[in-house]
C-alpha cells in the first residue's frame, strides 16, 4: 500500500508563485515516474507533469516555461513549481506515483497512487 501526501496549495494572486510538494511512503519497491494532474470544477483530470527515473521531464503545453517539475534526494519526493499563476491554473492538484519508471507507460488518471488533492486558487 502507497500513500501520497501533497502540501503547499493555498490562495496566491496572478502573477503569484506556488511550490507543491508530495511525499510516497508505504510499499515501493521499485523507483517510478512521479507527477501531477490537476483537476478543475467541471473539467477532466489533465496532466500537468511528470518526471521519470532518469530524471527526464514531461509537461503539457500550457505548462511549459511556467511549471518545474523536480525530484526530491529521497526518490520518493516530487515537486512542482508553480510561477505566473493564472486564474486558468486554478484546480486541485494531485501527486501521483506511476506504475513504472517512464511517464509513458502506465503512468496516468488509470494507474498507479494517488494522493488526496490539494487545492490550488488563484484569485484577486
Amino acid at each position: 500500500q502507497v500513500q501520497l501526501v501533497e502540501s503547499g496549495g493555498g490562495l496566491v494572486q496572478p502573477g503569484g508563485s506556488l511550490r507543491l510538494s508530495c511525499a510516497a511512503s508505504g510499499s515501493i519497491f521499485n523507483a517510478n515516474a512521479m507527477g501531477w494532474y490537476r483537476q478543475a470544477p467541471g473539467k477532466q483530470r489533465e496532466l500537468v507533469a511528470c518526471i521519470d527515473t532518469g530524471g527526464s521531464t514531461n509537461y503539457a503545453d500550457s505548462m511549459k516555461g511556467r511549471f518545474t517539475i523536480s525530484r526530491g534526494n529521497a526518490k520518493n519526493t516530487v515537486f512542482l513549481r508553480m510561477n505566473s499563476l493564472k486564474p486558468e491554473d486554478t484546480a486541485v492538484y494531485y501527486c501521483t506515483l506511476g506504475d513504472s519508471g517512464n511517464c509513458y507507460y502506465r503512468f496516468g488518471p488509470e494507474f498507479g497512487s494517488w494522493g488526496q488533492g490539494t487545492q490550488v486558487t488563484v484569485s484577486s
